[in-house]
């Protein structure tokens, strides 16, 4: 009994300071949003929520109207059609109503975009993210020299030599090589640009979606509120390979995440592999603990 407490014990401690092995991606026959990791991304959930309290009433009535008025002055039943070609009352609903509408729509709905393309003052993270035909690279600046590398999507050749074996967490055409890594509750300023055509950075996770244009710098922003790893694509049509293009980011804790910050800046494929070591391990504690429990 004492063996069993334990080990309950010891599953609950492991899943409070172990890493998070969440992978967000789409799942076959998805019709709602990816699990909201930013508070973005939770205000766009409660947005289009909001939005469908008008969408399906006025889907409804409009439905039912015609329906109504497909019986109601069918030929047979109405040989004589009104010649009525005005109606002050009418006129005045169907008009004010709609604005109304449009109101209820437009305020929240701004308040979402100004939120959305206004980052905060100071980030702990700038991320400058450049796209190209077919494949994304990506630069930290931090300190002197900032940390660049590519990211292209992974092989299925190389999952063996990148330890990305695991087609849950690492699923085909979404996967890549190197994941972006960022620390968990943390401000991150992305910074978005092209070298070639124009691409789009879109992270469905955090509500992050804007263009990379050749020349222009855009810049965009997102703070992770869950460990995990997190996928998205180019939403550009940007020539034959559009699709092969993806997108990864790991959210980590902060110590994991200096860790890898410091790696990197020598090798960041071995990085990446000890920063998967780890959160494995943390992932291999949980599963023993809660078999011992069982």
């Amino acid at each position: 009994m004492k063996n069993k407490a334990f080990a309950v014990l010891a599953s609950i401690a492991c899943l409070l300071f172990a890493s998070n092995a969440f992978a967000d991606k789409p799942v076959a026959w998805q019709t709602n949003f990816q699990t909201a990791a930013t508070g973005i991304m939770e205000e766009i959930t409660w947005f289009e929520h909001y939005t469908l309290w008008f969408i399906i009433p006025i889907t409804l009535f409009v439905l039912a109207l015609l329906l109504w008025i497909i019986y109601r002055f069918r030929e047979s039943k109405n040989p004589v059609a009104s010649k009525t070609s005005h109606n002050t009352a009418i006129e005045i609903v169907w008009t004010l109503g709609p604005v109304v509408i449009l109101l209820f729509l437009a305020i929240p709905s701004f308040q979402l975009l100004t939120a959305q393309l206004t980052p905060p003052q100071n980030p702990d993270l700038t991320l400058k993210a450049t796209g190209s035909q077919w494949y994304w690279s990506y630069e930290y600046e931090v300190g002197e020299t900032p940390l660049s590398f590519d990211s292209l999507m992974l092989k299925e050749g190389d999952r063996a030599s990148l330890g990305k074996e695991d087609k849950e967490a690492y699923p085909r055409l979404l996967a890549v090589d190197n994941e972006v890594v960022v620390p968990v509750g943390k401000t991150v300023r992305v910074l978005v640009t092209a070298a070639d055509v124009i691409h789009a950075f879109a992270m469905p996770a955090f509500g992050v979606k804007i263009d990379a244009v050749p020349g222009r710098l855009n810049e965009t922003w997102f703070k992770a509120e869950r460990e995990g790893l997190y996928y998205g694509q180019c939403s550009e049509l940007c020539g034959k390979d559009h699709a092969y293009m993806p997108i990864a980011i790991r959210v980590v804790s902060e110590d994991k995440y200096n860790t890898w910050l410091a790696a990197a800046a020598t090798n960041v494929g071995e990085a990446n592999k000890a920063l998967m070591a780890s959160i494995d391990g943390a992932a291999k504690t949980v599963d023993v603990a809660e078999n011992a429990a069982q």
